[in-house]
């Protein structure tokens, strides 16, 4: 696999910085509305960036780490809930119609038949095995997963879009999330590990020991990011890092979501370091360690909702954020445009 990312347009960065710095109000006094404008110039080489087209891929899979209990739902909902995607019912439906973003569906690894449904069928085995007791995937597996999401990037691309979203759908998805978490970041699990779908105390205290179950398994073992994801990840997870490493390749950014996302994000920089340049972070989670994860990867969350549903939905609530944020810089007059006096020099 090519670990080598393009860098983001620092020509184009300074043309949107010098910009900003001439549109009618004070400087700095957008805050970080500026900010991520000029990031998005620097993403699309471009001093006044593109008007911003959003595109969220929704990665589904089940895990085998479920059979030691650390769910407040069955395995099955997983499917369940890809059937409530194809009918158009969930939240992430709600919020791609609201904010204009492409949207698909992505079965990488549901442990149940979904061939009827009118999604993109791209199963790599029915559901992860269990981190707990063995390795949840081969190493060929998740680069097969890999590439089911850079696959998605690339159609969403060629679509025309300049912003990716990923989520996930999958039950028991935040054991391996903090599994992964813990393994990149050297935090404990019980710093890291949360209450996912709402779990009890006693199943809290149960997900915990699963987790540390699955970092001592493979304690003292020297692993690459493809290999920590075939040990501690899941289908879903692996495809939201090709998804993220793809758009990079292709110099477009990943705007990312909750806990899932940002274990995915960590993984993806585990594998290409120059990934951390395409990121920007979408909100603070209310899981256990997130925001532990989202220091990791040296990003600022831009809102912080109290959300924990996954699916891509708080990043999806930022969207018109950003598309506000382009339209700024694009929209507003300089000074001289305007005929307003700047401050003297």
């Amino acid at each position: 696999m090519n670990t080598t990312l393009p860098h983001p347009d620092s020509v184009a960065l300074n043309a949107a910085l010098a910009r900003q710095a001439i549109l009618t109000k004070p400087t700095g006094s957008l805050g970080r509305l500026e900010d991520i404008a000029c990031r998005f110039a620097a993403w699309q080489g471009r001093a006044v960036p593109a008007p911003l087209s959003p595109a969220i891929a929704v990665f589904a899979a089940d895990h085998g780490v479920c059979e030691e209990g650390v769910s407040a739902y069955p395995s099955v909902v997983t499917g369940e809930m890809v059937k409530n995607f194809a009918a158009g019912g969930a939240a992430i439906n709600v919020l791609a119609k609201g904010t204009g973003a492409r949207l698909e569906v992505v079965d990488v690894g549901v442990a149940v038949d979904l061939s009827q449904l009118p999604i993109v069928h791209a199963k790599v085995r029915a559901g992860s095995r269990n981190l707990a007791r063995e390795a949840a995937l081969t190493r060929a597996e998740v680069e097969a997963a890999l590439e089911v999401g850079a696959a998605a990037a690339r159609r969403a691309i060629a679509d025309g879009a300049n912003l990716l979203v990923a989520g996930d759908m999958g039950i028991g998805n935040t054991t391996p999330s903090a599994a992964l978490i813990c393994r990149l970041t050297a935090y404990s699990p019980d710093v890291i590990v949360g209450r996912g779908t709402g779990v009890d105390d006693a199943t809290l205290q149960l997900k915990q020991q699963v987790v540390g179950l699955a970092l001592n398994r493979v304690a003292g073992r020297q692993l690459d990011g493809i290999d920590t994801l075939a040990e501690l990840g899941g289908l879903e997870i692996a495809a939201m890092v090709g998804f993220y490493l793809e758009g990079a390749r292709q110099r477009v950014p990943s705007l990312i979501d909750g806990f899932i996302a940002c274990a995915a994000a960590l993984a993806g920089v585990a594998i290409a370091p120059g990934l951390r340049d395409w990121l920007l972070a979408s909100h603070r989670s209310q899981e256990n360690g997130h925001g532990l994860a989202l220091t990791a990867l040296q990003l600022e969350p831009l809102v912080d909702l109290g959300l924990r549903l996954g699916e891509g939905s708080g990043a999806a609530a930022c969207l018109p954020l950003l598309r506000l944020a382009l339209e700024l810089h694009a929209g507003m007059a300089t000074f001289t445009e305007a005929g307003v006096s700047d401050k003297p020099a």
